[in-house]
C-alpha cells in the first residue's frame, strides 16, 4: 500500500490521516460541502468533495468514492467507523477494483455483521450466547410462537446495524405484538432490513467488549476488554479498560473466548467481540461482533501502548500481527467520555451552532481526539460527538481523579454539551465504586441528576 483513500469525516479521518503519515503512506481525504473547513481536509496529501452535506449524496455514495479513489490514485480504502465501515457490499467493490480494504473480508462481514449468523458461529466455536431465538422473524405472529421458550423479558433486536435503532424490551407477552411492529418497522427504515431476533433480556448486566484482531497469516490475538455499561437508549457515553466488574479469571477466560470466535471465522483486521457480563453469576454471554475499528479503541490503546490503527494498515498490507503471542500487560487504567454537542437536561437534544470557545485539557495522562476547532460550526447533518476525552492513570482512582479535573477545566462554549452530565457523574458514588450495570444511567443516574435540577 502507498496511497490511502479515507471514506469517512470527522476526529477519526484525522487520525487515520496521522496514523498513515507516520507509517509513510499518502493518504486522500472526501469531505462533503458542509465539511469544507473541516481539519482533516487540510491534513491529507490530497482532498476532494463528493457532495452536499446529506450522508446519502456523499459519505454513502459507493460509486463516488469508488471513483475518487482510482481518480487519485489511491490502492487502498479506509472506511473508518459508521457510514460504509460494515457493509460487504462496499467492501466486495473495492476489492473488485483491485483496491485493498482496510477491514475484514466480504464474507466476513456478511456473516459476523449478521447477528443471527454471529451467532450460529459463536454456538459452533463453544462461545456461550444468551439465550435466544435461533433464526430471525418478519413478523409478530412467528415471533409469538418462539417467545414463550425463551422466555421473558425479551430484547428484540434487528438483524442488521447498531446504535439501538430496531431494539426493543417486552416485558410480557402481550406487549410483543405491537413493539415487534415498531421494531421492525425502525430497523426496514433504518437499515433496510426489517428482520428481527430474540434474545433473553437481563435487567442488570454489564456490557463488556474485547478488542480483536486476527492477520492473514492465521494468527488471532486480543488486546483486552473495555467496559461499556455507562449507556443511554443503547448508545455508549462512557468506556473504560480494564473493566472493574471482572477477576483476573473472567478476564482471561473473556478474552480466550473472543479469540476463539476471531481465529475461528477466519477474521482478519481490527474487530470488537461483544458480551453482556452478569456479575450476579460471573457469566458472561456473546451478543454480536462489530467488523471495524470502534469509537472507544483509544482505551484499549491507552492501557497497552498499542497503535490500532496502525495494526490496521501493517495487516492490511499482509503483515503479521505485531503481537500475534498476545497482549501487552495491562498499563494502569483508562476511561473515554464521548464529548457530544446535545443538552442532557433536554432528553440530549442535539445542539448545532458555532464554537464561540473550544479549550480542551492538557496534560499528562490525557488524550483529546477531536476534528472541531473554536468558531467552528457543529453540523446537524452528522453524529453530534465533537470528541473524545481519554484519560489514563496508574489505576482507575487515578484515572478517575484525572478526568474530574480535565472535565472541569474542559471549555466548551456556543453548544450545550454532555460535559456537565459527566462532571456530576464523576462526583457519584455509584460510578466512582464502579457499580453501574447497561441501565444505570436512565434508571438511577439521570432521574436523580434532573430531579435534583427541579
Amino acid at each position: 500500500m502507498k496511497r490511502v483513500l479515507i471514506a469517512n469525516r470527522g476526529e477519526i479521518a484525522l487520525r487515520i490521516i496521522r496514523a498513515c503519515r507516520r507509517a509513510g503512506l499518502e493518504t486522500v481525504a472526501v469531505h462533503s460541502s458542509a465539511d469544507a473547513a473541516s481539519p482533516h481536509v487540510f491534513a491529507a496529501d490530497e482532498a476532494v468533495e463528493i457532495g452536499p452535506p446529506s450522508p446519502g449524496q456523499s459519505y454513502l455514495n459507493q460509486a463516488i468514492l469508488l471513483d475518487v479513489a482510482e481518480r487519485t490514485g489511491a490502492d487502498a480504502v479506509h472506511p473508518g467507523y459508521g457510514f460504509l465501515s460494515e457493509n460487504a457490499g462496499f467492501a466486495r467493490k473495492v476489492a473488485d477494483r483491485g483496491l485493498t480494504f482496510i477491514g475484514p473480508s466480504p464474507e466476513v462481514i456478511d456473516r459476523m455483521g449478521d447477528k443471527a449468523r454471529a451467532r450460529e458461529a459463536a454456538v459452533e466455536l463453544g462461545v456461550p450466547v444468551v439465550p435466544g431465538s435461533e433464526g430471525v422473524f418478519h413478523d409478530a405472529a412467528s415471533a409469538e410462537a418462539e417467545a414463550g421458550g425463551i422466555g421473558f423479558p425479551l430484547l428484540l433486536k434487528a438483524r442488521a446495524g447498531g446504535g439501538g435503532r430496531g431494539m426493543r424490551v417486552a416485558e410480557t407477552a402481550e406487549k410483543l405484538p405491537g413493539l415487534f411492529r415498531q421494531a421492525h418497522a425502525e430497523a426496514e427504515s433504518a437499515f433496510g432490513d426489517g428482520a428481527i431476533y430474540m434474545e433473553r433480556y437481563f435487567s442488570r448486566v454489564r456490557h463488556v467488549e474485547v478488542q480483536v484482531f486476527g492477520d492473514s497469516h492465521g494468527a488471532a490475538a486480543h488486546a483486552w476488554e473495555r467496559d461499556c455499561s455507562v449507556q443511554r437508549r443503547h448508545q455508549k457515553l462512557v468506556e473504560e479498560g480494564p473493566s472493574p466488574a471482572l477477576s483476573a479469571e473472567t478476564r482471561e477466560a473473556l478474552c480466550e473466548a473472543a479469540v476463539r470466535l476471531t481465529k475461528g471465522v477466519g477474521y482478519v483486521n481490527a474487530g470488537t467481540v461483544e458480551f453482556l457480563y452478569e456479575p450476579d453469576t460471573d457469566k458472561f454471554f456473546f451478543i454480536e461482533m462489530n467488523t471495524r475499528i470502534q469509537v472507544e479503541h483509544p482505551v484499549s490503546e491507552m492501557i497497552t501502548g498499542l497503535d490500532l490503527i496502525q495494526e490496521q494498515l501493517r495487516v492490511a498490507d499482509g503483515q503479521a500481527l505485531s503481537f500475534a503471542d498476545g497482549p501487552p500487560p495491562i498499563q494502569g487504567a483508562a476511561v473515554e467520555f464521548r464529548v457530544n454537542a446535545e443538552d442532557p437536561r433536554a432528553d440530549f437534544r442535539p445542539t448545532p451552532g458555532r464554537l464561540t470557545a473550544w479549550r480542551p485539557p492538557k496534560g499528562e495522562g490525557l488524550r483529546c481526539d477531536s476534528a472541531v476547532y473554536q468558531d467552528g460550526q457543529i453540523s446537524p447533518f452528522y453524529d453530534s460527538m465533537m470528541a473524545k476525552l481519554i484519560v489514563h492513570g496508574s489505576d482507575r482512582a487515578d484515572a478517575l481523579a484525572r478526568a474530574a479535573d480535565a472535565i472541569e477545566a474542559f471549555e466548551v462554549e456556543g453548544v450545550s454539551t454532555t460535559l456537565p452530565l459527566y462532571r456530576a457523574m464523576l462526583r457519584d458514588e455509584g460510578f466512582r465504586a464502579g457499580a453501574v450495570d447497561t441501565r444505570w444511567m436512565e434508571r438511577e443516574f439521570l432521574p436523580k441528576l434532573l430531579g435534583r435540577a427541579g
